[in-house]
């Protein structure tokens, strides 16, 4: 998302743009997959920020794409229903600030003035960020007095509930959450977007990406597929070209890279850039990945949610990435894909749960993509059935019946998210993020190269808003203003 944004931005400012993708689908991780005539998204499950004025309606008002997108709004009075394993109720988060209080209040009538606390807290962080908001100055001074705030402790500090505690920090699945490191800026970003409004991209989101393709391909520039980039070649000091995995150089006056900062690095051969630049983002730790159940349900069989689930396990919701091969999952999402062709039944589910790297390091070697198929061997097929079931199995617990509506299933790894995204761990979300070391994880889209820059979710936040606020970071540093972020405002 964000070198298709960077794309798109340049082109409307008058640049010759050519977007190189080393995937048979762009869009990273708004690229979808068909299973059984059924549209599964490998990552944007779910939009924020998309009603009239909000921050990613005004982007995509920019790029021309917001009346072109197929989207349904998901229930006002409950976007996300919370789970917790032994305790049978079911847990609402509403769209709308005071729709968000009054339907906690149900369960927690004592809990007003922590919620009214946590919601105005949330709301001031967010407009501590200028670019968030639109605005032009991104000046980290404004925002200093907010960043280095843990999420669990100040979550702790508004209500003494134990339960309303886990209840806030259910989904925090969504930024790969930990104890005593996600910083509240975090957590507020990505939660008010949600809050404002919340979304589902009806048949996949790669429809994102391709309206984007349209209007890149419409201003005269060119996007080549299957183009995996091995090399960036320095010369005199710049980037001179870059050379794909079959020996095309390809020669431009100005190189983004939306690859993560390492694998750039690694790619790039030139003295200009530091070891210790190079080390230090080396030794920034990545988010955990996930394993995906994709299920296909038997035709008019399972009925539409127009929300999602996080369940977890009591006492779990901050370490939930903690597993062990026994106690595994300690929890999950579950997310129902919008379908053009029935309003009232699903054709599928995705269940997502976190997993570790190590977890598949036995097959770390094999690679497989649908431009470049390979079977990873008979040992993982049955690893991934086993893990399967025992996720159907948790799964199970909450919905009883589910098993008899599921026609069949596939299943998605760390190493899948590791092929299609090309980083080296399948880390969903990139760079973490720490509350005490706030500095080190901020990373200029600018590197040493003046003509090198940077991109993507690894820049300042994940999800579609996150990688889309940073192409137009990169954007604004490239050229030389921002003057774009105005026009995006004004759109």
């Amino acid at each position: 998302m964000g070198g298709l944004v960077c794309a798109d931005i340049l082109g409307k400012e008058g640049y010759k743009v050519c977007v190189l993708e080393k995937n048979k689908q762009i869009g990273g991780s708004l690229q979808t997959y068909v299973r059984d005539k059924v549209i599964f998204d490998s990552g944007v499950h779910y939009l924020g920020g998309l009603e009239k004025g909000q921050n990613l309606y005004q982007i995509f008002q920019y790029l021309g794409i917001m009346d072109k997108l197929d989207l349904q709004r998901q229930d006002i009075d409950v976007f996300d229903k919370i789970l917790i394993e032994g305790d049978d109720t079911e847990y609402h988060y509403a769209q709308g600030y005071e729709n968000f209080i009054n339907k906690l209040l149900v369960h927690f009538p004592g809990e007003e003035k922590g919620l009214r606390l946590y919601c105005d807290k949330i709301k001031e962080i967010c407009s501590k960020f200028p670019l968030y908001n639109l605005k032009s100055s991104n000046n980290l001074d404004e925002k200093a007095d907010v960043l280095e705030i843990d999420t669990k402790a100040f979550i702790g500090s508004v209500t003494d509930d134990p339960r309303l505690q886990e209840v806030l920090a259910a989904n925090n699945a969504l930024y790969a959450g930990q104890a005593d490191k996600t910083p509240l800026y975090v957590h507020a970003l990505i939660l008010n977007s949600y809050i404002e409004s919340s979304w589902k991209c009806v048949d996949g989101g790669s429809q994102i990406a391709k309206y984007i393709a349209k209007n890149i391909k419409a201003m005269g520039g060119k996007i080549i597929r299957n183009c995996e980039v091995r090399r960036m070649v320095e010369e005199d000091g710049v980037i001179r070209y870059v050379e794909s995995a079959n020996g095309d150089k390809i020669y431009a006056d100005h190189f983004i890279s939306n690859m993560h900062p390492v694998k750039t690095l690694e790619i790039t051969d030139t003295p200009l850039i530091k070891n210790a630049y190079r080390n230090r983002l080396k030794g920034l730790e990545n988010s955990v990945s996930a394993f995906t159940l994709n299920v296909v349900f038997k035709k008019d069989s399972f009925k539409y949610l127009k929300h999602n689930y996080y369940c977890g396990k009591e006492g779990h919701f901050w370490t939930t990435a903690e597993h062990t091969e026994e106690n595994w999952p300690l929890g999950y999402a579950i997310f129902c894909g919008a379908s053009s062709r029935s309003p009232e039944y699903a054709d599928g589910l995705s269940i997502l749960s976190y997993m570790r790297f190590e977890e598949v390091a036995a097959w770390k070697d094999t690679f497989n993509t649908v431009s470049n198929e390979n079977d990873r061997g008979e040992t993982y097929n049955q690893f991934k059935k086993r893990k399967a079931e025992k996720l159907l199995d948790a799964v199970e617990r909450k919905f009883p019946d589910i098993r008899e509506h599921i026609k069949t299933y596939y299943v998605a790894t760390p190493l899948s998210y590791r092929d299609y995204i090309g980083n080296d761990d399948g880390s969903l979300y990139g760079i973490v993020k720490d509350y005490k070391h706030t500095l080190k994880t901020f990373i200029s889209p600018r590197t040493k190269l003046p003509n090198l820059f940077l991109t993507g979710q690894n820049l300042n936040l994940h999800g579609i808003l996150g990688a889309s606020m940073s192409g137009i970071v990169t954007c604004c540093a490239l050229l030389g203003n921002d003057n774009i972020v105005s026009k995006i405002r004004n759109a």
